[in-house]
């Protein structure tokens, strides 16, 4: 199954979050768009997955959340912490050159506009502002305190690829239903109402059967048989277009079996199969994302113990200045920045998760559209097909009829009597009286 949104411009992010942007498109961050950034040769900026800005010289491979000098002889900020990134699954860097993100590739941000301190450095207990995403259920979203509103994929259409990213409440317990699985509950409903149909179609072939049959045996009933003249024969005819009447059904119920029921009957015999893999297919993504978020999580938890042990032993050095205290900084530092590589390459392979169970999710849901309106485009073809099969069916049973009419026109009392009389007349003498 494949999607084509080449020509709405730049792709959202998760949930419609913001488009990605090549790096040599990143806008600066709030506060610097009056400055015009002039780096060094051999150095660019690019924005993290948490939309923190860093600087990569393209020449050592180094990276460092401090923006180089761009003066000769005037030094970068103090203490910069330099490091070779992890090779990422989004396209932001990969050792030896910056990549370029994909076109096709979606990101939420989770964006603090705090301080923009290492991640691996010691925090002197600044806390962050409010994020700008917020996660449920292992998804990111952006937080709607914080984040404008989002441009619909489809936005004139109600489409399926807009409305069903979260998850909601089970009215039938404590539980959640994701999104997508009310999708599939709503196509698997469709064909068993489908079914329904064929069934109930099934059900009016019975009784058109029936009704055929019972025709054809009252047809042959011996019943005022013996009626004569031109009203003899039109009652004759009324049973005779009783059994044409009979043949009439008969084809109608044999129609409606080939050309309504069947179809309607066998149409994706193995839909339920295929809505089961695609099931288990996106469900296996949700729980790529549920793992990747649980790293995240984990790396976040010990980036904070790095830094906490980092801050701890930066106090002591302040009480106590000692070579060993100063190497045990050095230690900390080390396995906090490291921390922060391992928290940022996490962030990276769940952005890449989320990213897969994204487009995944839009070129899914827009399947299942296209296979639900074929389904009602079938069902109403179908179903225009009986009530022409039904129309053709008044027709012939009316010209079943019309020979009876024509009969009927022809009666004629009169006639009928001088026919008889010529046939069974005794005597046409009348009787005189009797003489003396």
């Amino acid at each position: 199954m494949g999607l084509n949104l080449g020509s709405r411009g730049p792709v959202p992010g998760p949930a419609g979050g913001p488009a990605l942007q090549k790096p040599g498109m990143v806008p600066p961050p709030p506060g610097e768009e009056s400055q015009i950034v002039i780096l060094p040769p051999g150095w660019q900026s690019y924005l993290s997955p948490q939309g923190r800005r860093y600087y990569v010289n393209t020449t050592t491979n180094e990276t460092t959340w401090e923006r180089p000098s761009s003066s000769p002889g005037i030094p970068a900020s103090p203490g910069p912490h330099r490091s070779s990134l992890p090779p990422t699954v989004n396209g932001y860097h990969v050792a030896g050159t910056p990549a370029h993100p994909p076109e096709t590739a979606h990101m939420s941000v989770r964006k603090s506009t705090g301080d923009s301190q290492n991640l691996g450095s010691s925090s002197p207990g600044k806390k962050q502002s409010k994020e700008n995403t917020i996660t449920i259920n292992c998804v990111t979203f952006p937080h709607p305190d914080t984040m404008p509103e989002q441009q619909l994929l489809k936005p004139t259409e109600w489409s399926y690829c807009d409305y069903f990213w979260a998850d909601k409440k089970d009215p039938q317990g404590n539980g959640t239903v994701a999104g997508f699985e009310l999708l599939l509950q709503k196509q698997l409903k469709g064909k068993q109402m489908q079914k329904e149909m064929s069934e109930f179609i099934r059900e009016r072939i019975k009784i058109e059967e029936e009704y055929a049959k019972n025709l054809a045996k009252l047809s042959q009933n011996s019943l005022a048989a013996q009626e004569e003249g031109s009203l003899g024969e039109a009652w004759a005819q009324v049973k005779k277009s009783l059994a044409d009447e009979a043949e009439v059904h008969l084809k109608f119920s044999a129609k409606l079996h080939s050309e309504v029921e069947k179809p309607l009957m066998n149409f994706r015999e193995n839909f339920k199969k295929d809505m089961k893999k695609c099931d288990h297919h996106i469900a296996d993504l949700r729980k790529q994302l549920a793992s990747r978020y649980a790293a995240v999580e984990k790396a976040r938890k010990a980036l904070t113990e790095r830094q906490r042990d980092l801050e701890m032993k930066t106090q002591q050095l302040e009480i106590k200045l000692s070579n060993k205290t100063e190497e045990d900084i050095k230690k900390a530092r080390r396995k906090s920045t490291q921390a922060g590589d391992d928290l940022m390459r996490c962030v990276d392979l769940y952005n890449q998760a989320q990213s897969k169970w994204f487009e995944e999710m839009v070129t899914t849901t827009l399947e299942l559209e296209r296979l639900e309106v074929e389904r009602v485009e079938m069902i109403r073809q179908h179903l225009c097909q009986y009530t022409q099969l039904r129309h053709e069916t008044d027709m012939f049973n009316q010209s079943t009829v019309e020979p009876v009419d024509q009969l009927l026109r022809k009666v004629d009392p009169a006639k009928d009597r001088e026919l008889w009389v010529r046939e069974h007349k005794t005597g046409n003498i009348r009787p005189v009286d009797m003489e003396i």
